[in-house]
């Protein structure tokens, strides 16, 4: 699995436009908390579970809290952290945190 960091505005709003191509899986990380290295390996180990043909895109929360605040704001969910947020044609279809994040849990999208 191929994780593309998010580390700009400007990339924020291409993910967004490309969203509406493929869907496109945030996983933001808060490297200073063991809760989200649990959730950051759970999805590692269950790859094969995620949505196919998804982009996804890891966000360091503590370098790039800026763009957390932006996914919050754009897509209006409260910001948690660690948290992910499944995007489908500019839209947030889906978004858990903590220990409810588990690749089983993302809708299938069809596109």
């Amino acid at each position: 699995m191929a994780w593309v960091p998010l580390e700009s505005a400007d990339q924020l709003a291409e993910l967004v436009a490309l969203s509406h191509q493929t869907p496109v899986l945030f996983f933001k990380h808060s490297t200073r908390c063991s809760i989200s290295t649990a959730a950051w390996g759970r999805m590692e180990r269950g790859e094969a579970k995620l949505p196919a043909n998804t982009t996804f895109v890891y966000l360091d929360l503590i370098r790039f809290r800026a763009l957390s605040d932006a996914l919050a704001q754009t897509f209006k969910v409260t910001h948690e952290s660690p948290q992910v947020l499944l995007i489908h044609q500019g839209q947030c279809v889906y978004h858990a945190s903590h220990f409810e994040i588990r690749p089983e849990y993302l809708p299938a999208i069809s596109t």
